[in-house]
């Protein structure tokens, strides 16, 4: 018998491994996937931002109630109607080679972070200037006013504005760094990346955690409690639950449901939800090439789509961990509306999206479906997504690789016989879509847009209305209008929001809620 199996057997029994002996500042994680880009900038996967913010900084951090709180920076001070905003450093920030932190570090991230986020595109297009007035201060000379510059800077939505030295920041923002040196509280340990296998972090001793506030979400004091913080790369789900049970790692990051289940009856793990709001997942057409360059076509799938379906995927069918009437913006959160939901509410059916696929003119073209096998939500969606196609008939190329391909081939612009894509899903922390600011899904522009590359200007026109808008009031106004156009346009389909479950030992204590956050997080 192999020893996975026999690990799994005394689990499912409820029987009490023997402990590994360990060493007590070693922290043993299991991520959600396989780490194979180490640039946060250049991605948007929730597995590189995971490993970013453990490496890297930020010049302010967000709280669990969005408010914005200095990180990196000691403070600020606002000019001239709002146009002048100058930024000061804390003093003795070091970067994990060394060096010390400067302005100039800073103004060249801060460049290379506008290129790739929503929220860095719309303040670039309102910025006259933005240099360093010496090594401690950062200025933004702006056109007009910015009011969500500091929580642009804070919001824990990729591509985050992390800080990096000069000479990786001025890395092309569409090429990948290959190195990781921030000033964060863990360092990336180089020599020991085996993509695949393992990654590992140190504390770096020379980081130097703010002195105010407490820890929440990506704010306050980032207290180091572990050494060593080893990722181990395990894609067999059975194999990482019954290594939690044996105390062989401390934390597996998101057990599917028929795991969790088993590992709740042992009281030495905790199950909890990662995050207290919901993770919404979408369903991404590529927009330059048929049969999904047609509005019509994307229009088609409408009547199939059941968010229960994929939801229960993803959590199993306690309805209380998802939400199956997720629009496009974060359930709970101020701007969730129900305008336009009767596209995804109304009475399902196969045979109506098969006959607007018909009307829309759809020939039997290829449809090619990528996804993952190694991530829990993305490949449980693909599974749902793949089923629908099938059912409707499609003629369906079903490509299923790990996720580190996929998010590599997602960035593929060519046509499916040059190794394209049509569509593929994924899922989102709850931040990223609550609001206009940072949801890439929700741009219209072209090119310069996410993966899929849509072009709706009037999208741009509301997702602008929306940064000058005078009030909450007004904002909600304008985000019923956007959710009407995306239901409309369908730069994607929303197929639900789910709380995303992690296991733990129970031993472990004080972890932060949002996604897999290390600082602050001790063993007792």
């Amino acid at each position: 018998m192999r020893r996975r199996d026999m690990m799994l057997g005394a689990a499912a029994l409820g029987m009490a491994a023997p402990a590994v002996a360990q060493a007590p500042r070693l922290l043993r994680f299991v991520p959600q996937a396989n780490l194979t880009s180490l640039d946060p900038i250049w991605t948007t996967a929730n597995v590189t931002r995971n490993h970013a913010f453990m490496v890297f900084d930020t010049l302010y951090g967000m709280d669990s109630n969005f408010d914005v709180h200095p990180q990196m920076a000691s403070g600020h001070s606002v000019e001239d109607d709002g146009k002048r905003v100058t930024i000061t450093l804390r003093a003795g920030l070091k970067w994990h080679d060394g060096g010390s932190v400067t302005a100039k570090d800073c103004v060249a991230s801060v460049k290379r972070w506008m290129k790739r986020n929503p929220s860095g595109q719309q303040l670039e297009r309102q910025l006259e200037e933005l240099t360093a007035l010496d090594d401690t201060r950062i200025q933004f000379r702006l056109k007009k006013a910015f009011p969500l510059l500091f929580a642009s800077l804070a919001a824990p939505v990729n591509p985050v504005a992390f800080m990096m030295p000069e000479r990786l920041a001025n890395t092309d923002p569409f090429q990948q760094i290959r190195e990781a040196i921030g000033s964060g509280p863990y360092k990336f340990v180089q020599g020991e990346y085996n993509s695949g296998s393992l990654v590992v972090y140190e504390r770096f001793a020379d980081y130097v955690p703010r002195n105010d506030g407490a820890p929440t979400l990506t704010a306050g004091p980032k207290v180091a409690n572990f050494d060593r913080v080893e990722w181990r790369i395990i894609t067999d789900p059975a194999t990482s639950a019954a290594a939690l049970q044996a105390n062989e790692i401390d934390w597996y990051e998101q057990p599917p449901p028929e795991l969790q289940q088993l590992m709740r009856r042992n009281r030495n793990i905790t199950i909890a939800p990662i995050d207290e709001k919901p993770l919404p997942g979408v369903l991404r057409f590529n927009h330059l090439h048929g049969p999904f360059n047609d509005k019509k076509m994307r229009q088609a799938l409408l009547p199939a789509i059941s968010q229960t379906d994929f939801m229960t995927a993803i959590v199993g069918t306690d309805a209380s961990l998802y939400d199956d009437k997720c629009g496009i913006f974060t359930p709970g959160t101020p701007l969730a509306n129900d305008a336009g939901m009767q596209a995804l509410t109304g009475p399902r059916s196969l045979d109506r999206a098969k006959a607007l696929l018909r009307e829309a003119g759809y020939t039997n073209q290829t449809i090619r479906l990528i996804g993952p096998t190694d991530i829990l939500a993305p490949a449980a969606m693909t599974q749902v997504a793949g089923d629908l196609l099938r059912r409707l008939d499609v003629n369906l190329d079903f490509v299923l690789t790990d996720w580190g391909t996929v998010v590599q081939r997602r960035a593929n612009r060519a046509p499916i016989d040059q190794g394209g894509w049509n569509i593929f899903l994924t899922s989102f922390s709850s931040t990223d879509f609550m609001n206009p600011a940072g949801h890439f899904p929700l741009r219209g522009n072209g090119a310069s847009a996410w993966f899929g590359w849509p072009s709706i200007p009037k999208l741009e026109e509301l997702r602008d209305a929306w940064f000058d808008a005078p009030d909450m009031d007004a904002q909600k106004r304008i985000a019923r209008e956007m959710q009407t156009t995306a239901l409309d346009e369908v730069p994607f389909i929303p197929v639900g929001a789910y709380k995303s479950v992690t296991a733990h030992r129970a031993n472990l204590r004080d972890r932060v809620n949002g996604f897999a956050i290390f600082w602050n997080l001790k063993r007792v």
